[in-house]
């Protein structure tokens, strides 16, 4: 057997020599557009990795000043507000909820100096505070009573329980 020679057919010979040199230049043109479409990724990447790294940096400066931020705000913390609740009045028949009221609002404005002070001042001094109201007497429906200082909280806002006592005279 014989191969067919390919002189007599030109057609053939220049549609398979076109198809190889056009699949060349395509598989090239695909090298290179996949090559800097990958060069460009790359880069991309090595930029977000170092922007990260970057980033990363600063958040760890950041939350530790704001711990170190946080543990001097918490040495300097200073009274805002002062809360009166008086407790056991129902025992003495006081229903009068106006007086109870009176009382409260009273002790506060009394206790009103503690307000912008450094908690810490105001700690220290609570032995002053605790004479301060305990000393006081109240007149409700023609009786007179103290206070004593049940339970108190000293934060942002100091919580004091108060205890009403009947006085003898």
């Amino acid at each position: 057997m014989r191969v067919p020679t390919f002189h007599k057919r030109q057609k053939r010979k220049w549609l398979l020599s076109g198809a190889v040199i056009g699949s060349c230049i395509s598989w090239l043109l695909f090298l290179y557009m996949f090559g800097s479409l990958q060069e460009r990724q790359a880069l991309t990447l090595e930029l977000q990795k170092n922007e990260i790294r970057d980033l990363s940096a600063h958040l760890e400066i950041w939350q530790e000043e704001y711990k170190m931020l946080n543990k001097k705000t918490l040495h300097k913390l200073t009274v805002q507000e002062v809360e009166i609740e008086i407790m056991n009045y129902e025992k003495y028949g006081i229903d009068d909820a106006q007086s109870i009221y009176e009382i409260q609002e009273n002790i506060k404005k009394d206790l009103s100096v503690l307000s912008a002070k450094d908690l810490e001042t105001v700690y220290s001094q609570k032995e002053l505070l605790r004479q301060t109201i305990e000393n006081k007497t109240i007149k409700i429906n023609q009786k007179s009573y103290s206070l004593r200082v049940k339970e108190w909280l000293f934060y942002t806002t100091i919580h004091i329980q108060l205890e009403l006592t009947l006085q003898d005279n």
